[in-house]
């Protein structure tokens, strides 16, 4: 079911994930989240340790299925969708996590480290292609290629 596409990519109503604990208990990782973020929007889930914000994140992507609600993306429907598909979405969708030394690890080079994304999803070809595509990426955010990749 498509619904009428705006200038939204992602729409979350009602979201909630309870994970079982004890006998007929849950813990309520996420309880009744709704938000949008339209396209061109910048985009900061911040909270305390432990209030779900990684959870949240993993049922955006699918990696986990929500215990209720629904997920939009790019105006259609993703909270039920199949495998094929979840793996085609995650290729325009990631989480950014808020250590510094798991994202951008300072003894790795900036080109594995934006490249290995474009290697898992057979993204380019070779060698030469992966630094071109770095390249355009780090244009695009405005940093100088030239002094952050070297093949």
């Amino acid at each position: 079911m498509k619904e009428e596409k705006v200038d939204e990519i992602i729409r979350l109503k009602d979201i909630k994930k309870h994970f079982p604990w004890k006998k007929r208990r849950y813990v309520k990782a996420v309880d009744g989240v709704s938000l949008s973020i339209n396209r061109r929007d910048i985009f900061g889930l911040v909270g305390e340790s432990g209030s779900g914000k990684t959870t949240l994140g993993r049922v955006i992507l699918r990696l986990i299925d929500p215990t209720s609600g629904v997920i939009f993306y790019e105006g259609g429907d993703i909270t039920n969708i199949k495998f094929e598909k979840e793996m085609e979405l995650r290729r325009k969708m990631q989480i950014v996590f808020q250590d510094p030394y798991s994202s951008l690890h300072p003894r790795r080079k900036i080109k594995d480290i934006i490249g290995s994304g474009l290697k898992t999803h057979h993204l380019v070809e070779n060698e030469n292609e992966l630094v071109e595509k770095v390249e355009e990426f780090l244009n695009l955010v405005g940093i100088r290629a030239s002094l952050s990749v070297s093949p």
